[in-house]
């Protein structure tokens, strides 16, 4: 929303310490759709998947649309250069701990990554005049670069899915995303959940949450509202019958409208694999327990919980 005024290039006082909602997890969780709706709240800025922003140079893909805005925090932030030209997701991806090779690459770029990602949440705050920003960027890995940041107050959100939805999403042909087979989106949902969950308890509990995307589905003015108190956020919940979309610098397709609708549903079922089932059920204790957590109105009656 407060993006949407400064996309001309108008620049913002900057808040003197900007918050930052990273929504932390696996892709195909419906991270876009929170953080659209978080970015329609008074004085709230979705921001997008940020990690893409090294990769294309800080220049959007949709450049005719969200042009003005990004060359302004392309301005602000000044010679990024030498990242543009290095393999920054050896600092972000889970994979890159796999590989020992990676090491002396993570060591030499890491200072500047975030020397680098403190200016970028900076511009954004100042160009947007927001005084909380969403990153979609998924990668625990990426959060954990992100907790080093002075200047930032980071609240983590820890999205997660139901394993079936996020397997059968993954292995969807009609998207543009790389097509993932059963074995390995389960593999890829293991390795994220354990570096997620490792991640989440280091961060204090006062800046982090966990959110089910079913819940938020079911529920969505009510996970809001929690996700709102939990980061102090003064703003009230927006009209979720008119969502902007406003100037995500990168993300799925929802980011081609213009405006979209959410509304309180429970997400259509999809065909169950026993190889996932047995693959994902050691998460579904772990993640039960994880704390604090938000909830649809449903599941709070239900557990007699309030976090």
């Amino acid at each position: 929303m407060e993006a949407e005024r400064a996309s001309g290039g108008e620049v913002s006082p900057a808040p003197a310490r900007p918050t930052v909602l990273y929504i932390m997890g696996a892709g195909r969780s419906g991270s876009t759709i929170l953080g659209v709706a978080l970015g329609n709240c008074q004085g709230f800025c979705f921001a997008g998947e940020l990690d893409r922003w090294f990769a294309r140079s800080g220049v959007p893909r949709d450049g005719a649309r969200r042009g003005g805005f990004w060359a302004s925090v392309l301005e602000l932030v000044g010679d990024a250069g030498d990242l543009f030209a290095a393999d920054t997701t050896v600092l972000e991806r889970s994979s890159s701990l796999l590989h020992l090779a990676n090491r002396p690459a993570r060591r030499r770029l890491r200072a500047r990554y975030r020397e680098v990602s403190r200016a970028l949440y900076l511009a954004i705050a100042r160009t947007s005049g927001a005084t909380h920003i969403v990153d979609s960027s998924h990668y625990p890995l990426r959060a954990r670069e992100l907790m080093a940041l002075p200047d930032i107050e980071l609240y983590l959100l820890f999205l997660v899915r139901d394993p079936q939805s996020v397997v059968a999403s993954l292995g969807r042909r009609d998207v543009p995303e790389r097509r993932f087979a059963a074995p390995a989106a389960n593999a890829y949902l293991w390795l994220t959940y354990l570096v997620s969950v490792l991640v989440f308890l280091r961060h204090p509990r006062r800046r982090r949450l966990l959110v089910r995307h079913e819940d938020f589905l079911a529920d969505p003015d009510g996970v809001l509202r929690q996700i709102l108190a939990q980061c102090g956020a003064p703003a009230g919940v927006p009209d979720l019958s008119r969502l902007r979309v406003g100037v995500p610098f990168h993300g799925n397709r929802l980011i081609e409208a213009d405006e979209v609708a959410l509304r309180a549903h429970r997400e259509a079922p999809v065909r169950r694999s026993l190889l996932t089932r047995v693959l994902q059920l050691p998460w579904t204790p772990v993640l039960s327990r994880l704390r604090p957590a938000a909830g649809s109105s449903e599941r709070r009656e239900h557990s007699g919980a309030t976090d």
